[in-house]
């Protein structure tokens, strides 16, 4: 079956251009991200759509068939909170959620209302974990 063409793909457009657009001090928690990310994946930024920075890339298929490929990890500075995507998904380390500090959670995100809300090493912990569960999918 042919890959999805998933509606927010990665851009060419600079991340940096992306993160002044944004107030000081979301900004200033994004450039924390970005090097907690970095570190924690092995890879550059990259704008995905017009909001999502994401880092790597793992390719998926679902039960059905469909395949496609998504960042490995990635934020976005919303209105109400920074979204943060543990591609792998956060079920199974709730050992490090309750670790984590002051967060609400989805399938696969994290809901901080800003950084110094939560340990940044426990998120690194839980971005290394989600990397190691995607490497056999990870996309070099």
């Amino acid at each position: 079956m042919a890959k999805a063409q998933l509606k927010t793909q990665a851009t060419t457009d600079p991340v940096e251009a992306f993160i002044v657009k944004q107030p000081e001090a979301i900004a200033a928690d994004c450039r924390t991200i970005i090097t907690l990310m970095s570190k924690a994946t092995g890879e550059d930024p990259q704008m995905w759509g017009a909001s999502i920075v994401g880092f790597g890339r793992y390719a998926y298929t679902y039960d059905t068939g469909r395949e496609g490929e998504w960042f490995l990890a990635g934020f976005s500075p919303r209105k109400a909170n920074t979204t943060i995507y543990i591609s792998a998904g956060i079920e199974g380390h709730e050992a490090l959620l309750t670790k984590l500090g002051k967060h609400t959670t989805g399938k696969s995100c994290l809901y901080i209302k800003k950084l110094s809300d939560i340990d940044p090493k426990v998120l690194e912990q839980l971005i290394v974990n989600g990397v190691k569960a995607l490497a056999k999918q990870r996309v070099k």
